[in-house]
């Protein structure tokens, strides 16, 4: 198991909270690192609606989820701290004034903790039919990371929620097909995106198939050529062409090792302070995990706590840092006049 070099602050999830919080960390002259359970930054946003359009981040009139992580990003990037993806955080070790998190694979050590977790540590949910399981990352994709991969195929979205519909709407015009799969005739997704869709459909430009699921998988020369889908009323099985198989049917969130840390949790949020002090010393939580009276679950107010969590954990790591680093627009390390 590798074991990383010790830095100042660890941040615990790269969502909007998190990505900020690595650039305010060296904002602040402070070594930091961020680990993340997902395959890419940006957490909710890139997982699951990042071509949705956000309206309510500062300086932004309207911006799609996947461009404001993209921009998060890079500004966290600037001061060259690392984002560690893939990597699960299974346990937490303290001695001699060192955290240190642990994840299957590597250790990484630090001064202090910033956890940023969102809805904890969170994973699509898998297709349950044992014929779709050979195919993930072979045809079968639960996370869409380029929807121009998905240009001239055949493409079957499962599932009747936001990520089924968003897609279905975003990938019509770009793929050769599009049909929506789902169970009942009971959606959950924004209305305005079902009555896309459904228009879709009626105009003959995508086809949507309810009271369906799969049955099977059918293989040509080592790929997915087409599927079977089983009517779940009249037990009847049709079979469409397909190349792309989209499993939309929501993520299982996990807070995970958090529980075992002795914070206060409750109802998979963390309690803390108005300076983010989770009660356990050298630990600090920003964004949707933690919870106080007056809570918003937003990602504006997240920018601020990670601010606060940031300055908080520097002034502990560094007593002689004061708490208030004053106004960006006066600090030496953007090559402004030294405050």
């Amino acid at each position: 198991m590798a074991t990383h070099e010790i830095r100042d602050l660890s941040i615990i999830g790269a969502g909007p909270a998190g990505l900020f919080a690595l650039f305010y960390a060296g904002m602040r002259g402070a070594t930091a690192q961020i680990l993340d359970a997902l395959p890419q930054p940006g957490g909710q946003l890139a997982a699951l609606y990042p071509e949705k359009l956000i309206f309510d981040v500062a300086g932004y009139p309207r911006v799609l989820a996947k461009d404001l992580v993209q921009s998060l990003t890079q500004q966290a990037g600037q001061f060259g701290q690392p984002i560690h993806l893939g990597q699960r955080v299974v346990g937490l070790e303290e001695a001699d004034g060192v955290f240190t998190l642990v994840t299957e694979t590597d250790r990484f050590p630090s001064r202090a903790v910033i956890i940023a977790a969102g809805i904890g540590a969170f994973s699509p949910r898998r297709l349950p039919q044992a014929c779709a399981e050979p195919w993930y990352g072979k045809g079968i994709h639960d996370v869409v990371l380029e929807p121009k991969q998905f240009a001239g195929q055949h493409v079957t979205i499962i599932g009747g929620g936001d990520s089924a519909f968003d897609w279905a709407h975003q990938l019509e015009g770009v793929s050769r097909s599009i049909t929506l799969v789902h169970r009942s005739d009971r959606f959950r997704a924004h209305q305005a995106t079902v009555d896309a869709v459904m228009a879709s459909a009626a105009a003959g430009r995508s086809a949507v198939h309810t009271f369906h699921e799969l049955a099977d998988v059918i293989a040509e020369d080592g790929r997915i050529a087409a599927i079977e889908l089983k009517d779940i009323k009249a037990k009847t099985t049709k079979r469409i062409p397909c190349d792309v198989v989209l499993p939309m049917l929501g993520f299982v969130s996990d807070m995970g090792a958090l529980l075992t840390w002795g914070l206060q949790v409750e109802k998979d949020e963390i309690h803390v302070t108005q300076t983010m002090e989770t009660g356990r010393p050298g630990i600090w939580a920003c964004g949707d995990v933690n919870t106080y009276p007056g809570k918003l679950k937003l990602i504006a107010t997240g920018f601020a706590e990670a601010c606060v969590a940031v300055n908080q954990a520097v002034h502990w790591v560094y007593p002689d840092k004061k708490v208030n680093p004053g106004h960006s627009s006066n600090l030496a390390v953007f090559g402004q006049k030294d405050d």
